[in-house]
């Protein structure tokens, strides 16, 4: 199991997630055409040729006719890896893909990973050195100190790119953004605080030395390591901790404490004892970051001072320092002024700028994506959501600035609103709604019925589900269950929560429920106890309703008509609503909503109207403004046709209900999507390429979500069901065990609701 408390798998599903498909993380793919033989001649010899004699004759135009500008390097040895110790160069490279994948997610950085096979600084820093013309910034990652310190100081001194141990930095970073919102809710000054650091680490050091640029005295900083306080004249201090060195009297991490405002935890699990923090300031502030285990847990920090404010490592508690709140972001505001270096300006901008937008209210997409939860500035929230998509615009921009105004910009930004523009549009704030989704259902776990669980598919998203730490999974099939999930490698298959259909005391109570239900409509009681008996869809939607579980996810064994069917026998559609199915597209810059493709086989103008602004919700609710077209095979009339009245009639209502989006219609897709086409009809209200297409009819709507789910570029979400009185999802028989878990988060979250 993980270490983290929360977010809990197996070693069986983490070396599975690694290996399936194509192993690793990561993979090139071409960022321009190549299908021709001219393509080809372009892209390499002879084309290639041109932009060759331009670096040659201006080696600043690298940035202009190669990746150089947008490709960082993630390079370690292995020395100390996570908190796994010295394992060796190639035992990192799962660690420093991993962090290669994440600046592409978070900040639409390139990286590529490299792992060095040598302890020896000098020969790391000579190789590192030489890989300057490739890479526009380098990120150096789990280097054992003090090496650590000797290697980026001098590839600093020696690279005219961007370099940065986040190891050390990264968390610098973000415990001092932590830190300026923990002392102004506190009514403390930064040049007032008295300041204990326990460890003396690469992280420790930084730590230290960024909250004495940003304005703590250096005479009110006590920092202890394994011997305990590091004070003037101690022998055998190397010279990064002796440049902490405190004069002070006290000798030990105890004593130290005594009055101090403030603990910096850089060390090891249980460092911090109740007793000490009795004897801490009033409202002390704990920052225990010692992973993955801190210091002290926060239950029992506050149990012995309710006063306190405090920080961890973990996700399952509030107030997370996490690395990937500042290093994606940093590279990118480095990389977009081409910076020769990343310097104290630039990381101080860093950690004011995150401070700052955890004071501001919390956007609806994340809110949502949290169960609606609205996290607001205060004692349990001084450090923003890693997901807050805010995060792309804010920090970079800053960055940017200070390099800008630090002297250290090569290529300054002569519009910064253009340039905070252009960041919005880097990313898809759909994946990191996704992302948040999945966040708030291990914050909320429910119970989520499992209807197929005999299908290997079904328990493989279960077990990934409940391991996942996102809820509880209900699942209904016969005792062989438990076997397939002893198959699957489950050490406890009856630990699992399993109802078998034809023996559960349940029912009785749900033929009572059904039959009142069923009676008038050609059923026979014993007919209803049959199909409860017999039908998993019909007993599980039946445990919905009856409310033993929170959501429902099935689909892989029947159609999805033929299981609506069963579904809508038991769960009534939600008042007023029209139930439909959304496929989403997912795209590294884009997502597209498309509706209904599942449910209504001719929908009606009323229908279709309803679709429209329910989808235009869930848009919302994933943060995008919608902008909505009703497609058609005719554009404005052009071909004249027999079935376009509805979808006008649509139109006609939104005109009437004065809704607060874009929509417009009928249009064909190449219009609603092309700019270009789009410019044809300077009538048109829709300010851009639409995002939510209502298709006329089932045909057409379901022919084209199968057709790009197996055909197109971009990740598919869905069917998700819309409109029903209880969260329920029908996923498709082609669907993976991945696909199956987004589902049931996304129904457990509510989003589709």
């Amino acid at each position: 199991m993980s270490a983290d408390s929360k977010v809990q798998f197996s070693e069986r599903e983490a070396l599975f997630y690694h290996s399936t498909g194509r192993p690793g993380k990561i993979e090139i793919i071409a960022s321009k055409p190549m299908a021709t033989q001219r393509d080809l001649s372009l892209a390499y010899s002879p084309g290639v040729a041109v932009p060759v004699r331009a670096i040659a004759d201006d080696p600043a135009t690298a940035y202009d006719y190669t990746a150089k500008g947008n490709l960082v390097a993630v390079i370690s040895n292995g020395t100390a890896i996570l908190g796994l110790g010295n394992l060796g160069a190639l035992a990192s490279k799962p660690v420093m893909e991993g962090k290669a994948v994440l600046f592409k997610r978070f900040a639409d950085v390139d990286s590529i990973d490299l792992e060095l096979a040598t302890e020896d600084p000098q020969a790391f820093i000579n190789a590192v050195a030489l890989m300057e013309p490739s890479f526009g910034g380098i990120n150096l990652e789990d280097i054992k100190a003090p090496e650590c310190f000797i290697i980026e100081q001098e590839l600093k001194e020696r690279m005219n790119i961007p370099v940065m141990h986040d190891d050390q930095h990264g968390t610098a970073i973000i415990s001092a953004a932590g830190l300026i919102n923990a002392v102004e809710l506190t009514g403390r000054k930064m040049n007032e605080v008295k300041v204990v650091v326990n460890g003396a680490g690469a992280a420790a050091i930084a730590c230290t030395a960024l909250i004495k640029a940003m304005g703590v005295r250096n005479d009110n900083v006590i920092m202890c390591d394994t011997k305990g306080v590091i004070w003037k004249g101690r022998e055998n201090v190397d010279q990064w901790k002796s440049a902490h060195a405190a004069d002070t009297p006290h000798r030990t991490l105890e004593a130290a404490l005594e009055g101090a405002d403030i603990f910096l935890g850089l060390s090891v699990k249980g460092a911090l004892s109740p007793e000490m923090i009795m004897k801490m300031a009033p409202r002390p502030i704990i920052f225990a970051m010692a992973n993955p285990d801190p210091e002290i847990t926060p239950p029992d920090a506050k149990k012995v001072r309710p006063d306190c404010i405090v920080a961890t490592g973990r996700s399952d508690y509030p107030n997370q320092v996490n690395n990937v709140l500042g290093f994606p972001f940093i590279f990118r505001g480095a990389l977009d002024v081409r910076a020769t270096t990343i310097n104290e300006e630039m990381k101080i901008a860093a950690a004011r700028a995150i401070a700052e937008l955890a004071r501001q209210q919390v956007p609806e997409e994340v809110a949502a994506a949290y169960g609606g939860q609205q996290a607001r500035f205060g004692e349990d929230y001084i450090i923003p959501a890693p997901f807050d998509p805010r995060l792309m615009e804010v920090v970079p921009a800053a960055v940017a600035q200070a390099a800008m105004d630090s002297g250290v910009a090569t290529k300054p930004i002569l519009d910064m609103d253009e340039y905070r523009h252009s960041l919005r549009a880097r990313l898809n704030p759909t994946t990191s709604v996704l992302t948040m989704a999945y966040d708030n259902a291990r914050a909320h776990p429910k119970r989520v019925i499992f209807a197929e669980a005999e299908e290997e598919v079904v328990l493989r998203a279960a077990i990934a589900f409940r391991e996942g730490g996102c809820g509880t999974p209900v699942l209904i099939g016969r005792d062989v269950v438990r076997q397939k999930l002893a198959d699957l490698g489950v050490d406890d298959p009856e630990s699992f929560e399993l109802h078998n259909s034809r023996v559960s005391p349940l029912v009785p109570k749900m033929v009572d429920m059904l039959y009142e239900r069923l009676q008038r409509k050609g059923f026979l009681r014993r007919e209803v106890e049959r199909l409860v008996n017999q039908d998993r869809n019909v007993f599980g939607a039946a445990m919905l309703k009856l409310g033993e579980a929170d959501a429902m996810i099935t689909g892989t064994t029947r159609s999805f008509a033929q299981t609506m069917r069963e579904v809508r026998q038991v769960l009534d559609p939600a008042p007023g609503r029209t139930p439909f199915g959304i496929h989403v597209l997912v795209g590294q810059h884009h997502t597209v909503f498309m509706a209904d493709t599942t449910v209504n086989e001719r929908p009606t103008s009323a229908e279709l109207a309803n679709i429209a602004i329910e989808t235009a919700d869930v848009a919302r609710k994933m943060g995008h403004e919608p902008r909505v077209a009703f497609l058609s095979y005719s554009t404005f009339g052009n071909p004249a046709g027999n079935w376009l009245d509805p979808i006008r009639q649509a139109v006609q209502i939104l005109d009437i209900e004065g809704v607060s989006f874009e929509y417009e219609g009928e249009m064909a897709p190449d219009v609603a999507l092309n700019p270009s086409l789009a410019a044809r009809y300077p009538f048109s209200r829709l300010s851009g390429p639409a995002n939510v297409l209502v298709m006329p009819g089932l045909q057409s709507a379901n022919l084209s979500a199968k057709l790009l789910r197996e055909l197109g570029g971009d990740s598919v979400v869905g069917p998700m069901l819309v409109g029903m009185e209880k969260p329920v999802q029908i996923a498709t028989m082609s669907s993976n065990a991945s696909e199956l878990v987004t589902l049931a988060v996304l129904a457990a979250g509510g989003i589709s609701l």
